[in-house]
């Protein structure tokens, strides 16, 4: 099994990386402010508009560490990485598998039946644990809908209409989100996913970490052999991850949203973190964004029982498990895809 390693998160856009020997130097102009052995980390994340000197990057190659850049909203705008591992056939029949209609539609089946029924789960989970502090009827009411959504994926004969279900499961499900915002409710609400670029508070922590977990899973389905563009749910466009969208809708709930919820309810973060630019999108601190970052690693670190290996393992390594079981599957060792169902 791939050991966890950690993520190098860069969050101040005036810091350049170079390298020292086997070390991943951090400057500000010519002053010296970090020092990380290459071998601790198996990712670089940076927010930074200073970039990396091409030293660095051949090293990190070399080592197959993957550099991602990022926006200050966390918007993924390139990524650069070893070229794919593996066996080079498991990539044809990737390529094969994705041309098919039918044996596409049954791996995208999987994985939203995995994303909504996760989904159900949370708020199952809020009925059950926080029934003195919320309604439970409307948590009820969006479950029974999730659950005959669940049925209607697996009789969904063609990829649109699987499309529009998952789109009306995710509807629902967002329609109490709000409802489990428990503290800080003057500055932290959620009326709606808006997207590039986040209106609000929530938003802004929702694509911030969406962006992360997408930057996972697209290292996790290199790590196995697996090209994350080429996906069998989202459909294929120029520079898009689409394999790696695909994986990361398994962990979507179960992972970014309730990693957020609990940023919020426990008030790891708050409203000074937050500010409004011009063109109205909400973006964090560099001080927020770093304490966002030592919370998500301090996640990444949480032990949890994988439900189909019934095995240990932490959740950073979650993508990784999945990717190396989607590959199973494509060799054929596995009879169909075991998305990752919550338990």
């Amino acid at each position: 099994m791939k050991r966890l390693l950690n993520t190098l998160y860069i969050s101040d856009p005036n810091y350049y990386l170079s390298l020292d020997g086997e070390n991943v130097v951090v400057k500000e102009d010519e002053t010296i402010v970090g020092r990380v052995p290459l071998h601790t980390i198996d990712s670089i994340v940076s927010f930074g508009y200073r970039g990396v000197s091409p030293k660095l990057l051949g090293h990190c190659m070399d080592m197959n560490i993957t550099i991602s850049f990022l926006n200050e909203s966390g918007r993924l705008l390139a990524a650069v990485s070893q070229e794919p591992k593996g066996n080079v056939l498991l990539r044809r029949t990737q390529f094969h598998v994705a041309d098919k209609e039918e044996s596409k539609l049954e791996i995208a089946k999987n994985i939203i039946l995995a994303k909504i029924y996760n989904s159900k789960w949370i708020l199952e989970r809020m009925t059950r644990d926080y029934a003195a502090r919320i309604d439970p009827l409307p948590f009820k009411q969006k479950s029974e809908i999730l659950s005959k959504a669940l049925l209607a994926v697996k009789s969904v004969a063609s990829a649109e209409a699987l499309r529009g279900i998952e789109g009306e499961a995710a509807a629902n499900y967002f329609a109490v989100f709000d409802d489990m915002i428990l503290q800080q409710k003057e500055h932290f609400w959620f009326h709606g996913r808006t997207r590039r670029p986040p209106t609000d508070n929530v938003n802004a922590l929702l694509s911030f970490t969406y962006s992360l977990l997408a930057s996972m899973s697209r290292s996790a389905l290199a790590c196995v052999g697996l090209d994350p563009y080429v996906g069998f749910y989202h459909t294929d466009r120029p520079g898009r991850f689409s394999l790696a969208l695909d994986l990361m809708e398994e962990f979507r709930g179960v992972l970014a949203d309730r990693f957020v919820l609990s940023l919020i309810n426990c008030r790891i973060v708050n409203e000074k973190g937050f500010f409004v630019k011009e063109d109205g999108a909400v973006v964090m601190s560099d001080d927020m964004r770093k304490q966002v970052l030592e919370a998500w690693q301090q996640k990444k670190r949480e032990v949890i029982t994988h439900p189909f290996l019934e095995e240990k393992i932490e959740w950073g390594m979650a993508p990784y498990v999945q990717a190396m079981l989607l590959a199973r599957f494509l060799r054929g060792d596995l009879d169909t895809y075991p998305s990752f169902l919550w338990k």
